[in-house]
């Protein structure tokens, strides 16, 4: 575990620049360059992600570069089989990253960021039965870098219960921006799934970021929405799909963060885990009550 750096000048005037940006504009830019087939382009592209962030490709399905069809294909890439071993019986991370917060919900309060909080029923766009949910319950904030494997798969068994898209800002989630814009995680862009566990009510919340041109999740695809408004989508019979511990659920289309919600009491979080740790997908973060 790490204390956060504390944010440079050029942390400030970056984030002060994308609050005047077109941050919507800028992320639809990316969304048609990171879909561009032109193979000299996909390509340069992929190789210099490839370089700069040192992508262990040993670990993905299809290990050549040039095998892709679009940066997009890269950077949503399958694993191979066996390459995340799954801790049965654990709250599982939901996706390899680092650990940005764990702990416990105070009230309806989220840490954010060292000294910073974020409030729980702004993250759930409102809802206040889902908030009295998770009020006082457990929360685990992942953050995907440019270099890690970008599907988010469920991180304890459950069925599909519901789905809101909630339309807002796009600004960058790295360790500076979380403690630079109040309720960042509660004003960006995100897609809110809910389940249902023997511990109760899950959700497992990918929140968007600068340049993540949308996100998908396994049963619905690209999520769209309305512009202004949260748009719900309530699964009923043979639409509410089961997860087993370890399923994909969804992917960012480019790098962003993970929110993982648990009742009061559902879990206890692992011993020696917490802010600035790096995770992978299946490792076990917290213990399910007995």
């Amino acid at each position: 575990m790490s204390d956060p750096a504390k944010p440079s000048l050029l942390d400030h005037l970056s984030t002060n620049l994308l609050r005047i940006l077109p941050q919507h504009l800028l992320a639809a830019g990316m969304y048609r360059l990171a879909r561009s087939t032109t193979p000299w382009l996909k390509n340069l592209l992929i190789r210099q992600i490839s370089r700069h962030y040192g992508v262990n490709m040993a670990e993905a399905e299809e290990q050549d570069l040039a095998a892709y069809p679009s940066f997009n294909a890269f950077f949503t890439r399958a694993l191979k089989a066996d390459a995340r071993p799954l801790a049965a019986g654990s709250v599982m991370s939901p996706a390899d990253g680092r650990v940005n917060q764990l702990g416990d919900i105070h009230g309806e309060a989220l840490i954010q960021a060292k000294g910073h909080e974020f409030d729980l029923q702004a993250l759930l766009a409102g809802d206040k039965y889902k908030t009295a949910q998770f009020r006082d319950g457990l929360f685990a904030t992942i953050y995907l870098s440019p270099k890690d494997y970008h599907r988010v798969h469920i991180p304890f068994s459950g069925k599909l219960r519901s789905m809101t898209f909630v339309p807002g800002d796009l600004f960058s989630v790295s360790e500076a921006t979380t403690q630079l814009v109040p309720g960042l995680f509660a004003r960006n862009e995100r897609v809110i799934c809910h389940f249902d566990t023997v511990l109760g009510p899950m959700a497992v919340i990918l929140v968007g970021a600068i340049f993540v041109g949308s996100m998908d999740t396994v049963w619905h695809g690209e999520v769209r929405g309305k512009r202004g408004q949260p748009t719900k989508w309530v699964y009923h019979g043979d639409q509410r799909r089961e997860f087993q511990a370890g399923d994909e659920i969804g992917r960012f289309n480019m790098g962003s963060t993970v929110i993982v919600l648990l009742p009061k009491g559902a879990a206890t979080w692992q011993e020696g885990i917490g802010p600035g740790d790096v995770v992978t997908l299946g490792q076990a973060i917290g213990r399910p009550r007995n």
